[in-house]
């Protein structure tokens, strides 16, 4: 490595690059990786009791209730009056089924709010909508 020299008339600016700063850096990253590297891999050894067991597999009832575009209603494919829906709700609420809902397009607003209404006050509190996806998506 050079210096530049006390001359006046030699003023020209050093053209080595000064590596001993990016050394230093490097050096003390690689100690701190040196150190910290083994607690990442610190592991209490336990153990643990083995027992044979099956996998709970309990899958939610569900109601497919549809409505169509004349407002009849259709609990599992099966078209019901509309008075028999809360009683059918209150037989399913012990179970806590999942109430899928798919109503058509045309159908008006207060029906499907009415189905709504009927199951929750009957202790049905899962609610879905099923839509179709757009076309393009």
């Amino acid at each position: 490595m050079s210096f530049g020299s006390f001359n006046e008339g030699h003023n020209a600016p050093m053209a080595d690059i000064n590596t001993t700063p990016l050394v230093d850096v490097m050096l003390v990253l690689l100690v701190i990786f040196i150190i910290t590297a083994p607690l990442f891999h610190q592991a209490i050894p336990i153990d643990l009791p083995k027992v044979s067991s099956t996998k709970l597999d309990d899958k939610p009832e569900v109601i497919q209730l549809a409505i169509d575009a004349k407002g009849l209603i259709f609990w599992n494919g099966e078209a019901i009056h509309r008075e028999t829906l809360g009683a059918r709700f209150a037989d399913a609420s012990p179970r806590q089924p999942e109430l899928h809902l798919r109503a058509d397009r045309d159908v008006r607003y207060e029906s499907v709010a009415d189905v709504m209404a009927a199951a929750q006050r009957n202790g049905l509190t899962k609610i879905a909508f099923v839509t179709q996806p757009q076309d393009g998506q």
